[in-house]
């Protein structure tokens, strides 16, 4: 492990060389995930019948709620061990690791046995056409056996980086997205299948990037100094630390998720046409989503070990150099989505209806980089820092504007214009969370965040 410790902060341009180091490997592997998505809706939507879309969209979006609710076995590991880096404590290293993939295990586990109940209530919440719904169902059902692999993956992204290593964070999702693509081009395009094929390519891929990521760990411990502690891994007590960062974690987690699946279900009662639409314009939310976490997620590294070597010169240079490369990345997002979002558009879908809804809706595609860019930056600051609380507390302040914003829309537009409200309280819910998160970086930096 690197142990050097400069006397002085970075200048900017060696902190941007360091950002920048650490986060192109993680926006190139982070692309391939709404890569996938792009994928799994150019072929769903290509397919006679829109409800094939509807059904995968709906199953992808109970995924993301009940997987990404337990995101945080990704977020705290990283804070947690880079920390762990910055203090020079291997075996805090070591056993961050192993707490997380048993912790990840016995999650997995427990959603598998429960996977009935909680895939029936998902779906009820979603409310979409039956048609689409029994889509849906049946892909949940083959999703949900890749839960432990899912999330045992979580834990081992998180810990590489931690470590600053992102470079096997890109080898992972490489592999995993690969075989998951050329495996829908197989099942769907090449055996007939259909929502069913979508799901197997997925928990296959799944349980590949388990095998490929465990043998990498094996690689990375004989590198490292200290030893794995028995207490550690198996009294309960140990996991206090982990806990307490992954509750907070957890919730907001599910905050977000919340806002995600509301807007999804809301989108699905106006008709499989506007989900669909919808759906297509959320590929481009996650593909900038997904570049902007790559600067957030190098600034996690960088100020968590910042954090645990109490550098706060460090600190803020870190901060400003990812928050340079982020502004750049929503600008030209924007841009790009002005420009060619129509050409976007029927690239994933050739249902002329379909294509002519989601046009409707370009104009929000360009404001939200935009608006939603302080977010994900900070995000990763307080994850490095382990101020989850704060990031908790900014969801739901934004989702107390962004629900009665959504109903007060309803109640005063024309049903024509119905779904445009809605995409203005999603807008709204990402300026709320960017200025909550913003106000309580400004103060940390005055009291806590500094010599």
């Amino acid at each position: 492990m690197n142990r050097s410790s400069p006397a002085v902060a970075s200048p900017p341009d060696a902190s941007r060389r360091r950002i920048w180091t650490l986060a192109w490997p993680i926006i190139l592997s982070n692309i391939t995930v709404p890569m996938l998505g792009l994928v799994d809706t150019a072929v769903m939507g290509h397919l006679p019948d829109s409800r094939y879309l509807a059904g995968v969209t709906l199953g992808a979006t109970l995924f993301s709620f009940l997987y990404w609710g337990f995101g945080f076995l990704r977020m705290g590991t990283t804070g947690l061990t880079s920390q762990a880096v910055g203090r020079e404590n291997d075996t805090d290293v070591r056993n961050l690791l192993g707490q997380s993939l048993l912790l990840a295990g016995v999650i997995g586990a427990l959603l598998i046995l429960f996977s009935r109940p909680l895939i029936a209530l998902g779906l009820w919440l979603l409310d979409g056409s039956a048609a689409a719904t029994a889509l849906a169902a049946e892909y949940a059902e083959i999703r949900i056996l890749s839960a432990p692999a899912v999330l045992a993956n979580y834990a081992t992204l998180g810990w590489f980086l931690g470590q600053q290593n992102s470079r096997v964070t890109l080898a992972i999702l490489v592999l995993t997205n690969g075989v998951n693509i050329a495996l829908d081009l197989l099942f769907v395009v090449g055996l007939g299948m259909t929502s069913d094929g979508v799901a197997w390519a997925t928990v296959i891929a799944d349980y590949t990037a388990l095998a490929f990521g465990l043998w990498l760990v094996s690689r990375q411990l004989t590198w490292l100094e200290g030893r794995f502690l028995r207490h550690r891994l198996l009294a309960l007590a140990a996991y206090g630390e982990l806990f307490a960062v992954n509750a907070n974690l957890f919730v907001r987690t599910l905050g977000l998720l919340f806002a995600m699946a509301f807007f999804t279900s809301r989108g699905a009662v106006q008709g499989d046409t506007v989900l669909a639409a919808n759906a297509v314009l959320l590929q481009f939310i996650m593909l900038t989503s997904y570049a902007l976490d790559g600067f957030a997620h190098a600034a996690e590294a960088i100020t968590g070990r910042a954090v645990g070597r109490r550098r706060w010169d460090e600190f803020g240079q870190a901060v400003k150099s990812a928050a340079w490369f982020s502004l750049l990345t929503a600008v030209a997002a924007a841009l790009a989505f002005a420009l060619g979002g129509q050409w976007l558009i029927a690239l994933l879908t050739g249902l002329p209806e379909v294509r002519a809804t989601a046009a409707s809706y370009l104009p929000w595609m360009v404001v939200m980089p935009l608006v939603a860019v302080w977010s994900y930056l900070l995000d990763g600051v307080f994850i490095g820092a382990t101020a989850i609380r704060e990031m908790r507390n900014s969801i739901f302040i934004a989702l107390a504007a962004y629900l009665p914003a959504w109903w007060l829309t309803q109640q005063l537009l024309q049903e024509a214009l119905t779904n445009h409200g809605l995409w203005f309280a999603f807008t709204l819910f990402a300026v709320v969370r960017s200025a909550v998160l913003g106000a309580y970086y400004l103060r940390y930096r005055r009291t806590r965040w500094r010599d």
